[in-house]
């Protein structure tokens, strides 16, 4: 019996959910809560986001039996040990981020994967560690019969991409991390052709007044311990401790 050929395109149906991460490297995640959070702190906070979102689509994809692939794209590169524990302890595969900024890099991803034979791929970030369930399920129902599927963030950026095509044009000249991004991929997409559909908002974790609401929520939910949990225990734990620093800094 011949070994698999590992260059055997993949079933036509088949789909790709990339998670785009960084290794939680102190100085270089979360920047920009630093201050009032020290280095070290926003780097916690990152990892346990990490752990949430490739917790969160594991489950997802079997509660909703959802047909999908999970890809980690790591940065600075897949042979950081951290991403290596994930590989072995989540079952995602590991790919690199290349290119010079996120455009570049998302187009890099979604093209290599597509090439490979997935008929489509989704693209989030590590920034909703509450993203619901049905959001990937929206996402998916939306690419059968749309070309692009963006999960708007409440900054005007957007946590979620999904794509059926190669469509370097889609990420240029976009001014990443600026409250312009969702508009001016709409545009892109305009220009080239491409039929969009937009699901529900959500809050992605980027500034102070994100963080805090999170907190907000995460002790909302702990009062009301009835309701489906949308918090891991371990990001809870990270939140509180930060909630208690955070009011003795102030």
């Amino acid at each position: 019996m011949k070994p698999p050929n590992r260059n055997t395109p993949l079933p036509a149906l088949s789909t790709a959910l990339v998670i785009f991460a960084n290794a939680p490297i102190p100085g270089q995640v979360k920047t920009r809560l630093c201050p009032p959070l020290t280095p070290d702190e926003a780097a916690t906070l990152h990892g346990s986001f990490v752990l949430d979102i490739l917790e969160r689509t594991k489950a997802a994809a079997t509660k909703l039996q959802l047909p999908l692939d999970r890809y980690l794209a790591c940065a600075p590169s897949a042979t950081h040990v951290f991403f290596k524990i994930m590989e072995e302890r989540q079952g995602v595969k590991l790919m690199d981020q290349i290119g010079g900024d996120l455009g570049a890099r998302m187009n890099q991803v979604s093209n290599t994967l597509l090439a490979r034979g997935y008929r489509q791929v989704l693209l989030i970030g590590t920034d909703v560690p509450t993203l619901p369930f049905d959001h990937l399920k929206q996402a998916l129902v939306s690419l059968g019969n749309h070309d692009l599927v963006l999960g708007p963030a409440r900054d005007g950026g957007y946590y979620l991409i999904g794509l059926k095509q190669t469509a370097p044009e889609l990420f240029a000249d976009i001014p990443w991390s600026t409250d312009q991004v969702l508009r001016l991929t709409q545009e892109n997409a305009a220009r080239i052709g491409l039929k969009v559909s937009l699901i529900q908002p959500w809050r992605d974790i980027d500034t102070l007044a994100d963080l805090e609401a999170l907190i907000e929520a995460c002790t909302a939910e702990t009062k009301n311990p009835k309701h489906d949990r949308m918090f891991s225990s371990r990001t809870a734990g990270v939140l509180d401790t930060l909630a208690k620093r955070l009011r003795m800094r102030a």
